[in-house]
């Protein structure tokens, strides 16, 4: 009888010590989930200008992109302040006093950005060489687009946004519904024997851009052919003459107005449609189309204004 009672204290010391060690385990477990869950609240991303690690769904936003604007427009995203100084009329509710004006886009109001506390910023390639300046005041995210490789390029800049807010399945039917509309026009397009023109009108004169170039993906992605393969890969285009639009005689002519993008007078058709234009085909036939100035120049690289832009030059198939 003692040796059973020995045993069964035995056993029962085993069991108790068992029963620690798994609470203690599944407590260990429990804590390591808890903390996983506390990691995943912060995302890091990596840009030109170094490295920014910031909590998800930031509250003070403050945006220097239109483009970026447009997309946290689209996934429902609250933002704080703006450059008001021009704001797209896609996004003319911004223009409101319930958000904080920080300046325009080559001229950032410090000041009221400091005085905002924003939680993080985003800047673009406008604002690039005041990029230290930003950052002293919040994590400040830099954001650009390869016009090289456009449409992913832009979805990567998409793809970051729904992530820093966990919005990824808002953009992910935005992004099916984009990508239905640029095929569409692709399809289209590549189909068309007619080959297009870009140009910049700028106060009298004339550039013109090509594959790859900054207006490049009416060609690369929307599939219009390029009537000139070779023109310089430029930000601000190739200077041409009114002589060269006659030569390479384009079927269709986007044309894109800059002074009025930036508030200027607009002046795009009297410089365009001269006595040289008037002999292309794209004259002829009613193919040059003016896109908007604001939209394309300003305010492009955005979910919304995407769409758009694509319904523009989808105009020049009908």
């Amino acid at each position: 009888m003692k040796k059973l009672g020995l045993f069964s204290l035995i056993f029962t010391m085993l069991f108790l010590l068992a029963a620690c060690g798994n609470k203690e385990e599944a407590s260990t477990t429990t804590n390591e989930s808890t903390e996983a869950v506390e990691e995943s609240k912060e995302v890091t991303f990596t840009h030109e200008y170094g490295e920014v690690t910031l909590e998800k769904n930031p509250e003070k936003v403050v945006v220097f992109d239109f483009g970026i604007l447009d997309a946290l427009d689209a996934l429902g995203v609250k933002v704080a302040g703006l450059p008001q100084a021009i704001v797209p009329e896609s996004l003319e509710k911004y223009k409101g006093s319930e958000y904080t004006n920080v300046g325009s886009l080559k001229e950032p109001d410090f000041e009221a950005i400091h005085e905002l506390q924003p939680d993080v910023i985003f800047i673009s390639g406008r604002q690039a060489e005041l990029y230290d300046q930003f950052a002293e005041i919040a994590p400040t995210i830099f954001v650009d687009v390869d016009y090289a490789n456009y449409i992913p390029s832009l979805e990567e800049n998409f793809n970051l946004v729904a992530e820093l807010f966990e919005k990824e399945d808002v953009l992910e039917t935005k992004m099916e519904e984009l990508q239905a509309s640029i095929d569409e026009v692709n399809k289209e397009a590549s189909a068309s024997d007619s080959k297009a023109l870009i140009l910049l009108a700028n106060e009298g004169k004339v550039s013109a851009y090509g594959p790859g170039s900054r207006y490049g993906f009416v060609h690369d992605a929307f599939g219009f052919k390029a009537v000139d393969e070779n023109l310089e890969v430029s930000q601000h285009g190739q200077s041409i003459t009114f002589e060269y639009i006659l030569e390479k005689n384009p079927d269709i002519i986007f044309v894109i107005d800059r002074s009025a993008a930036i508030g200027g007078e607009v002046g795009a058709k009297e410089t365009i449609e001269n006595e040289l234009v008037k002999k292309t085909n794209a004259y002829k036939n009613g193919k040059i189309i003016y896109l908007d100035a604001v939209n394309w120049y300003i305010a492009g690289n955005g979910i919304t204004s995407t769409q758009a832009m694509t319904q523009e030059v989808k105009a020049a198939l009908e």
